[in-house]
């Protein structure tokens, strides 16, 4: 036995899934699994830090799950037929025995089925996001919670919805195939898109990251990675969040505050997740047909190898969002383009651009189109049109570091 609160965490989310992929496989109920595994966790969580890891922390929480589990049926009145069988099915003898098949190196692991489970169509975003992280990602309704800056019942009432909406759509631990695969698959690599970006970038609240959700992306695209080797749009959003997070050390400032990426002092970028996310993304562009998450990727690459700023390669950053917009319109790569676009050809070609942005309604009003239109215009010398702009962009955004970062812009400016 052993171990500090670090290793204990890192073991409970790598083997809370496996461990409620063991419950749902067995007994067919997601609801109730992935609650008696969030209970195995938290009793884990206690325990371990002080008295020490368990020499088998697989079977120990697979065997306190599954007690949970009958303690919950029990608990429902309307399962009552189904207590004795629960409860009989296997001893904790047996059980432990059995543990030992969903070790990791076995042919067993049921993650991806969670993933796609917790990714179900019939899902909002926001709750596919809230069940991955729970069921998948180990964390408890009150991280989670955090995280996202809203009251725990709140958290709590959207998990318990969601796994609800999933029993009710006969939801079950089976991979989808062919075609309802890919799809799912889709889904999967979005949902763990807006946790790493929610985690890079909060969208609203007094800190400029919550570095736990983009960790927490990370671990779970490296996961869906390794179970899908051969899918160039799973390693391409790997390579991304690698690449992108990579400048986080030096993409804040002494006070929280946002520093571009332009001023970022890059001696402090992640040379180890740089060179693991270029060859990554090297690798698979050649491999086939090229999706968004692979252009973003090679797009995030050659910020990252780029000396300097002054060094960045921006003809190839415009070619590749140009790319970028042939495989679907969105207003904010359009947005990324006008930059780039001024980058090359100057700041009055990326205002012009700019200005058809503004043109659709789903960003007319945000504040990374002021922000940037405000960038521009101060490029272009236009120092009192800026400063209104940044101001403008301060007054929409909900980050608190965002709008002191443009209202200090805005300040120098005048």
């Amino acid at each position: 036995m052993g171990g500090g609160e670090g290793v204990v965490e890192d073991l409970l989310r790598e083997h809370a899934p496996r461990v409620l992929g063991a419950l749902v496989r067995r007994f067919g109920d997601f609801d109730l699994g992935e609650d008696a595994v969030q209970e195995a966790l938290i009793a884990a969580a206690g325990q371990w830090p002080e008295e020490g890891v368990p020499d088998r922390p697989h079977a120990w929480l697979l065997t306190v799950a599954h007690r949970r589990y009958v303690d919950l049926v029990r608990g429902e009145a309307a399962r009552r037929r189904r207590e004795d069988a629960v409860a009989l099915a296997t001893p904790d003898s047996e059980l432990l025995a059995r543990a030992a098949d969903d070790l990791p190196g076995t042919d067993r692991d049921d993650s991806l089925a969670l993933l796609f489970l917790c990714c179900h169509p019939d899902l909002s975003p926001a709750s596919r996001i809230a069940l991955t992280l729970r069921a998948v990602g180990g964390l408890t309704t009150a991280q989670i919670a955090a995280a996202f800056l809203v009251p725990e019942p709140t958290m709590a009432q959207r998990i318990s919805r969601a796994k609800q909406t999933v029993k009710a759509a006969g939801g079950t631990l089976v991979l989808p195939e062919g075609a309802a695969r890919a799809a799912r698959a889709a889904e999967v690599r979005h949902v763990l898109y807006l946790i790493f970006n929610e985690g890079y970038t909060a969208s609203v609240g007094d800190e400029l990251t919550a570095p736990e959700l983009s960790t927490e992306a990370i671990r779970l695209t490296r996961l869906l990675h390794r179970l899908l080797p051969e899918d160039t749009e799973t390693a391409g959003l790997l390579a991304l969040t690698l690449l992108t997070d990579a400048r986080r050390p030096a993409r804040t400032g002494p006070y929280g505050e946002p520093v571009p990426l332009a001023e970022q002092d890059r001696a402090l970028w992640d040379a180890a997740l740089v060179a693991e996310g270029v060859a990554l993304i090297s690798r698979t562009l050649p491999r086939g047909r090229v999706g968004p998450y692979q252009l973003q990727a090679a797009i995030a690459a050659v910020h990252d190898e780029a000396g300097s700023a002054a060094a960045t390669d921006w003809p190839q950053i415009l070619a590749l969002y140009e790319l970028l917009e042939r495989t679907g319109r969105n207003p904010m790569v359009t947005l990324n383009r006008a930059v780039a676009l001024a980058m090359v050809e100057g700041p009055a070609a990326g205002l012009a651009l700019l200005d058809e942005v503004a043109a659709d309604r789903r960003l007319a009003r945000h504040h990374r189109l002021l922000a940037a239109r405000a960038h521009l215009l101060e490029l272009l010398g236009e120092r009192g049109a800026a400063a209104e702009a940044y101001r403008e962009a301060a007054r929409r955004t909900s980050s608190a570091p965002e709008r002191r970062h443009l209202t200090e812009r805005a300040r120098r400016l005048g």
